[in-house]
């Protein structure tokens, strides 16, 4: 990439909360003293807030996202995966999506690389859940909910159909709570409209090892949640999560239950994105190390911020800010301000600020909300969240608050389109995706093994991930006794004709020290398919639990 002779060059790294705002302030700021150049592995920014939203059908997923080219005038734009930053020599190399790579000198760097899926050593867990932060995970959830109530409805076997209306819901924090409240109110109005299902429970459960709902939050949000769903039948479960994911479409709970599902949503939180390992850097839980300025002590080129960066709360002594878009967003604004007073223009300010409270939407009109900590919960504080949502939104008010209004006067259409299989958005951000243009085809049946029912392989998931049941998954003889965390915060698979043996690929726990590269992939005994009715033995003869 060429550069300009005679202006700054600054590089932002990731284009989330932290990213966009840090491009739009210094746009402002330096004007044409500065050559920006910004690198993103998407073409647009996401409000994460109104995911859950999305995977419940009731708004359009273009709608959420603002394009960064329109946004970003003048800016240099690189669609692609930053790999490497060179501290010594000021150079930042990326990779492109197709394979190709790229490299750019800067004076300044900015990195708002942002978070990543948190995965525990919990067998099973990397290889049948889902995670739940990018657009395409919203889309997959959808669809697989209302896969799995359409097979249900007309499954002639009650095993069958009791399995595929549980949905597991793993992580009590902000993410998995508004998931649970969005995805029960979906199934609710899709299971009105199927007859086959007339009757039958469907059943979700929110499990967290923290002793309440929102453990990071407000005890009125607490409260207020636990209460709306509970009240829908909701089952919350605090003190417990799950200990094993295991084959054959079931769960294995921390206390010992097994439960018959295919549906494994993981929300235990994020970590900071694999790029800071990978960096000859301090680090401080996993993230990288700056002080109130959002400057690398020991490299002061370097700024950082949002979620991959620790910077000092110095609204709590000795504490670090937590991975929320509200410190992200204006974590970006100020080390925008603190950037170009480096180059000369203004002065720099520590980052301090006070949280301005939580809003957490329940769908429908429930919602809990402490604005200024003035808690408020029902219909105030579901106007409170929307009005807040509208403001913070980058672009597309107008449409989301039509939709909004549509919804009230004629429910939302949610059809399957099985776009986007599950091995496009694997839970381990190291795992590789499938490729895009392969059609799905019929389910195939994988060999039993001894004493043991499989089901069918639906390759790697991601963020907060599905469980739809993979065959013949390794053993794992090791206890774990890690239990998941609670967050606080948002293109069909490769089909193998005939079943293969699968090598046994070794359960790993994510540290911040992963590797960024991708590994290759084990091989797998199974079967592809986005229809997941091989998980089950003919009608009539119900899934035994596994032994």
């Amino acid at each position: 990439m060429p550069d300009s002779p005679g202006r700054h060059r600054v590089v932002i790294v990731g284009a989330g909360f932290a990213g966009y705002n840090a491009v739009r302030q210094l746009s402002k700021l330096a004007g044409a003293s500065i050559e920006i150049t910004v690198i993103n592995s998407t073409d647009y920014f996401l409000y994460l807030p109104l995911l859950p939203q999305v995977g419940a059908g009731l708004v359009e997923p273009r709608h959420i996202c603002v394009s960064l080219l329109s946004r970003m005038p003048n800016v240099r734009f690189v669609l692609g995966t930053v790999t490497d930053v060179d501290a010594r020599q000021k150079v930042v190399t990326w990779a492109s999506p197709e394979g190709g790579s790229g490299q750019a000198g800067y004076d300044r760097i900015i990195l708002t690389a942002g978070s990543v899926n948190k995965l525990l050593p919990i067998p099973g867990v990397a290889d049948h859940a889902h995670g739940f932060r990018s657009i395409a995970e919203a889309i997959y959830l959808r669809d697989h909910i209302t896969r799995q109530l359409e097979l249900a409805a007309g499954a002639a076997d009650e095993a069958e159909r009791r399995a595929r209306c549980t949905f597991v819901v793993v992580g009590a924090g902000y993410t998995g709570t508004e998931v649970a409240a969005q995805g029960q109110l979906l199934t609710t109005r899709l299971a009105k409209r199927m007859p086959g299902l007339a009757g039958q429970q469907i059943r979700w459960m929110l499990l967290d090892t923290a002793p309440r709902l929102l453990p990071e939050l407000h005890e009125h949000l607490s409260k207020t949640a636990g209460r709306v769903l509970r009240r829908r039948g909701v089952e919350v479960r605090t003190g417990q999560s799950v200990a094993t994911a295991l084959d054959g479409c079931w769960v294995q709970l921390s206390t010992g239950e097994k439960v018959a599902t295919h549906s494994l949503i993981w929300c235990v939180g994020v970590r900071a994105d694999p790029l800071v390992s990978g960096l000859d850097l301090d680090t401080d839980r996993g993230r990288l190390v700056v002080d109130e300025f959002m400057a690398v002590p020991s490299a002061p080129d370097i700024y950082a911020c949002g979620d991959c960066a620790a910077v000092p709360d110095l609204t709590r002594p000795g504490e670090i800010c937590g991975m929320t878009a509200q410190h992200a967003q204006r974590q970006g604004k100020q080390v925008a301000r603190n950037v170009a007073a480096s180059l000369g223009a203004g002065k720099a300010k520590p980052y301090k600020h006070h949280d301005l409270g939580f809003l957490v939407d329940l769908g429908g009109l429930a919602a809990a909300a402490n604005p200024l900590k003035i808690p408020l919960s029902g219909l105030p504080a579901n106007v409170v969240t929307r009005a807040y949502h509208l403001i913070a939104m980058a672009g597309n008010r107008a449409r989301v608050l039509a939709e909004w209004g549509l919804n009230v006067i004629v429910p939302a259409e949610v059809t399957s389109f099985g776009v986007i299989g599950p091995g496009s958005v694997p839970l381990d951000p190291d795992q590789p995706r499938s490729l895009p243009g392969i059609a799905s085809a019929a389910p195939h049946r994988c060999a039993p093994r001894t004493g043991r029912r499989t089901a069918v392989d639906h390759g790697v998931f991601r963020s907060t991930r599905i469980v739809s049941g993979l065959c013949q998954a390794p053993e794992v003889e090791r206890e774990v006794t890690a239990m998941p965390d609670s967050d606080t915060s948002a293109v069909p698979p490769i089909l193998l004709p005939r079943c293969r043996p699968r090598s046994p690929s070794p359960r790993h726990a994510p540290t911040a020290g992963s590797a960024t590269t991708s590994r290759p992939s084990t091989t797998r005994s199974c079967c592809s398919s986005i229809t997941k009715s091989a998980c089950w033995p003919a009608p009539g003869t119900p899934p035994a639990p596994p032994n």
